[in-house]
């Protein structure tokens, strides 16, 4: 462990200077980042994030129902519905995405990045406990991590539609706490929770209709992290380890310490993870482009100075407890 700490912060001194806005040589476009919240969330929760991109283009924005676009009531009830009402967001994301996604967050960023026509733009993709509770339909062992989602989804849809926002905000916290400690929230912070709480439903609903997705697992081309928790609800573990037993070249990383807001929790152990993520796909991206390029071109795109991050481009899956 203390190996790959030591790694991690090495590598993030790296990526403070990987240069996203900068090209390569008039031919490298600069991608930017873009990062999806957890529902009853607000893009906010990348903050950290944000500041440990340094300068690179970046975007949080707030999903449906939720910060500044809690407005109205005209909803999406898909995982699709969600990614139209991101797309003036994503129009103004220059170049490639590196795409970051949390919980529901992580359920949208998945379907944008296999299905959606933004797909050939994602250089990168990064999933933090993604909600995508289908997967677990596939295989027998898994079904009862499925039903337990679903039943967890009625409760709370339930709870909103007789008009109890507390006792269905109460449920889903509950669910979300794993077998780690009940988060403390403040009183204002609650209160903005009760507000939101009718869009609970509406993601469930979403959540529960994306079908495919194994297929659409396995069909991934893109360099993919995948990050969980050890707190958190077996639901959200599983769907993480069979992601990346599905994912080709996904890489894994699991805090055993840490429950299902780990990118907020535990930013300073996440966000390192995402940036060096970032950074080796951009490097892959210039490897590719040197591979297209001529002979005297490929000779002055590949060249590397000592300590080149080259060697790190081998995209593994580590050990589980890694």
């Amino acid at each position: 462990m203390t190996g790959a700490r030591n790694r991690a912060v090495a590598e993030n001194k790296n990526t403070r200077g990987m240069g996203l806005m900068t090209g390569l040589d008039g031919t490298h476009e600069a991608a930017s980042v873009v990062a999806l919240h957890c529902s009853l969330g607000s893009g906010r929760q990348w903050t950290k994030l944000a500041g440990a991109l340094g300068g690179t283009p970046f975007m949080a924005p707030d999903i449906s129902g939720y910060g500044v676009a809690a407005c109205g009531r005209d909803w999406p009830r898909t995982l699709d519905g969600e990614i139209a009402r991101l797309e003036p967001w994503l129009a103004k994301a220059t170049g490639p995405l590196h795409l970051v996604g949390h919980s529901y967050g992580g359920a949208i960023a998945f379907r944008l990045a296999t299905t959606s026509p933004h797909a050939q733009r994602i250089r990168s993709l990064t999933l933090i406990e993604p909600v995508l509770p289908t997967l677990l339909r596939d295989g027998t062992a898994d079904v009862r991590l499925y039903d337990r989602f679903a039943r967890i989804a009625q409760v709370v849809s339930q709870d909103i539609f007789d008009g109890a926002a507390l006792e269905a905000v109460e449920a889903f916290t509950a669910f979300w706490a794993g077998s780690g400690p009940r988060e403390q929230f403040s009183p204002s912070g609650r209160l903005r929770m009760i507000e939101q709480a009718d869009k609970l439903p509406y993601d469930f609903n979403a959540a529960l209709d994306l079908d495919g997705v194994a297929a659409a697992a396995r069909a991934l081309r893109v360099p993919t992290l995948l990050v969980s928790g050890g707190l958190s609800p077996y639901v959200t573990q599983r769907i993480v380890a069979k992601l990346a037993a599905i994912i080709d070249g996904a890489e894994m990383r699991h805090l055993p310490a840490a429950g299902h807001m780990l990118p907020v929790t535990h930013a300073e152990r996440v966000n390192p993870e995402i940036l060096r993520h970032i950074w080796r796909a951009e490097e892959l991206a210039k490897l590719e482009l040197a591979a297209c390029a001529g002979p005297t071109e490929a000779a002055a795109t590949t060249a590397q100075p000592a300590g080149s991050a080259r060697p790190h481009l081998i995209f593994r899956r580590p050990s589980f407890w890694e």
